[in-house]
């Protein structure tokens, strides 16, 4: 075991694939806009496993034959028809609760950095019913620049009062690893997510976790494995 960074203030999270599995209601955008277009429906684990990069990759599963141009053009209409069932499916991941409850009996914040635009970001984080408790929400129109690059993380550490040696952030992609590490902070993969088709053991993280339960336990104990 190894201590926590001395004197922990806060752990910062991934939204998708780490703090909530979207991917069902996701998917369910997808079907409709394969419906509307005409085109037919991809299996629901090849979209599952690449919900952490976003829509065009998403659009991408349903619509192989598509360029970078035609894949960009159906974005806004995909993200219309998930804003509708954004909510529908969506839940925190098993133990997700009982670590953020436990974070907040220690006194320590916690905020969320994703690179989900910001208009959706906002309104599943309140139907969740977590709006009032991140001390910090970086979505991924928040600056010109989205994760790998460092930034949307020091910023949640900025506006959270968290220094970023003394933080975790957590989540279940390379780049989420990247952002965490390249500001300083504690970094931990999340196995338990979406993870893009990647090892998360191969991403040089300082942690990797099976499942929220296990970070809930070593910051009961003030450690972490080695």
């Amino acid at each position: 075991m190894k201590p926590l960074p001395q004197d922990l203030q806060g752990v910062l999270f991934d939204l998708d694939g780490t703090l909530l599995d979207s991917a069902p209601d996701l998917y369910d955008a997808l079907v409709a806009l394969c419906a509307e277009q005409g085109a037919p429906v991809p299996a629901y684990e090849p979209v599952r496993e690449v919900v952490s990069r976003g829509s065009r990759a998403l659009i991408g599963v349903g619509f192989p034959a598509l360029d970078q141009a035609g894949v960009l053009a159906l974005v806004p209409r995909y993200l219309e028809l998930y804003q509708d069932v954004m909510s529908r499916q969506t839940r925190a991941f098993d133990g997700v609760e009982a670590l953020l409850a436990l974070i907040e009996a220690q006194g320590l914040r916690w905020g969320i950095v994703t690179n989900k635009p910001g208009f959706l970001t906002d309104e599943i984080v309140r139907q969740i019913g977590w709006a009032g408790r991140a001390c910090a929400v970086v979505s991924g129109d928040t600056l010109p620049v989205k994760k790998p690059d460092p930034a949307p993380v020091l910023l949640a550490c900025e506006r959270a009062g968290l220094d970023p040696a003394r933080c975790l952030f957590v989540g279940d992609d390379r780049r989420d690893v990247l952002a965490g590490a390249a500001a300083g902070c504690c970094t931990v993969a999340a196995a338990w997510g979406y993870l893009d088709g990647g090892d998360p053991h191969a991403w040089n993280a300082d942690l990797v976790l099976d499942a929220p339960s296990e970070l809930t336990v070593l910051l009961q104990r003030g450690a972490v494995a080695a």
